[in-house]
């Protein structure tokens, strides 16, 4: 083992070449909206640092067998400190499916120019959600987290999305008679998907409270609260706000 000089040495010299690698570029927004009535939608890349950077966008599908029939232009620009790029998608115009939504991943990776010697660059990514939107697709978007169908069911919490709309949610939590069962950061729902949550023993009888917070289109947080029990769905309703329980 190291001793304890030499290890605080490793940490600090560590700590002073991450300094000068951090990340300079800020997006304008949280997520993109591309509704299949326009032509193209754009976002925008600020440059917050005072060095020149290069600026590397590009789309990705969330699994190996999707298509990708977007143009991002354009997919490099030369920044300089305290400047903005705007950055544009444009859809082809097929190969999606137009009965719900798709979803890609936008990535902007920021690539520094220059390093001075005995300094560290890292080429830093911001990744964030393209969700393409069908111009005929029934129901409101911002209606899709109160639309899921909760029940308890074989042991697991059950919930099944059955709009046309990607839903997003952070802090699932569910619980039973103050004990906990089930918890996670985060989780994304697509559309007509049913997924089983792994619940740790229910007390027979006893309904499950269940709140978790969804991300609507513009990045918002909304808190969701519902009583689950039984194996008959239940659908969440909006709360004022969520309770963090103690552990």
């Amino acid at each position: 083992m190291l001793p304890d000089f030499i290890r605080c040495s490793a940490i600090w010299l560590g700590l002073l070449l991450a300094a000068p690698a951090q990340a300079g570029i800020v997006l304008n927004t949280t997520r993109v909206i591309y509704q299949a009535t326009d032509k193209e939608v754009s976002f925008v890349v600020n440059n917050s640092g005072t060095a020149d950077i290069l600026a590397q966008s590009w789309l990705e599908a969330q699994s190996d067998t999707e298509n990708l029939p977007f143009v991002v232009t354009p997919p490099l620009a030369r920044m300089a400190g305290s400047t903005r790029q705007m950055i544009r998608v444009i859809y082809a115009g097929e190969g999606l499916p137009q009965d719900r939504e798709s979803v890609f991943w936008l990535n902007v990776q920021e690539i520094p120019q220059s390093a001075k010697d005995n300094q560290l660059q890292i080429a830093i990514r911001q990744r964030i959600k393209l969700f393409y939107r069908p111009a005929a697709l029934s129901g409101d978007p911002l209606d899709a987290a109160k639309n899921l169908r909760w029940r308890v069911h074989d042991g697991q919490l059950e919930v099944s999305n059955p709009t046309p709309y990607h839903v997003s949610m952070i802090q699932i939590d569910a619980r039973q008679q103050g004990k906990t069962l089930f918890t996670a950061d985060s989780r994304m729902l697509a559309p007509l998907q049913t997924v089983q949550l792994p619940l740790k023993q229910t007390a027979s009888g006893q309904a499950v409270d269940l709140r978790f917070i969804s991300i609507n289109d513009f990045g918002a947080q909304e808190p969701y609260t519902a009583k689950v029990s039984g194996g008959q769905p239940t659908q969440a309703i909006k709360a004022a706000n969520v309770v963090t329980h103690a552990e």
